[in-house]
């Protein structure tokens, strides 16, 4: 049995591998600054916010040693222009992201569209400098899709693999990430994402083997609460 099999954490010990998720629309400003201090208060590994909210957060987050984390092509996963992705790309890195969870081009990948799917990702990486996790939307992509995509974004110099971009797409369980790890290549690490919204399911991805946790539920994973209400990321 693997270490990670055997992990044993109390709630709050988990806040280090939970990615704190605030996307929405119409978020004020207030709600953000408190999203931020929640991340630096709780010890999360990261505040994940918008683009648009990077400069504020990363102000708040300055000194605190809390990633700052955001997504691109997203929540419309892989609409943009790989042009248009790497110059966002590198504004966002630009403005304080130290991390950033991005779109695929799925249909690309469903066309046989192999060079174009992988330097769409390698783009990113290139122009953001930053560690880039790539959600891979496994749900939506046959066994043959889905080993394709792993091993294209990881050629593209992905830092993480995704399962998906969000609670609409999968439920973030045990057999995604374990699928994702058993496929990862060395310093290439697993992220899982999708209404994960207690901590007996975040406890369960962690000892499957994803190292990181995105999740709105955050302040109810790490204290407990028992809340099931519904989280989409």
């Amino acid at each position: 049995m693997s270490s990670a099999e055997e992990l044993t954490l109390a709630p709050a010990e988990l806040a280090p591998y939970v990615q704190h998720t605030l996307i929405e629309t119409g978020i004020t400003k207030e709600r953000m600054v408190a999203h931020a201090r929640e991340a630096v208060e709780h010890g999360f590994n990261a505040a994940m916010v918008p683009a648009s909210w990077v400069p504020l957060v990363a102000s708040e987050l300055a000194g605190t040693g809390v990633e700052l984390a955001s997504a691109l092509d997203f929540p419309n996963v892989g609409v943009m222009t790989s042009a248009g992705k790497a110059a966002e790309a590198a504004e966002i890195a630009r403005l304080g992201a130290t991390q950033l969870d991005i779109g695929v081009q799925i249909g690309w990948l469903k066309s046989g569209m192999y060079d174009e799917f992988r330097e769409d990702i390698a783009g990113v990486v290139r122009a953001s400098g930053i560690p880039v996790k790539v959600m891979l939307e496994l749900p939506l992509l046959t066994e043959a899709e889905r080993e394709a995509a792993v091993e294209l974004s990881q050629e593209a110099g992905a830092a993480f693999l995704k399962n998906a971009s969000s609670g609409q797409i999968e439920t973030a369980n045990p057999e995604s990430v374990r699928y994702l790890v058993d496929r990862a290549r060395d310093g290439v690490q697993v992220k899982a994402s999708g209404s994960i919204k207690t901590y007996d399911q975040a406890l369960s991805l962690l000892r499957a083997g994803a190292v990181l946790l995105g999740t709105s539920a955050g302040l109810k994973i790490v204290t407990d609460t028992g809340d099931e209400s519904t989280v989409s990321y």
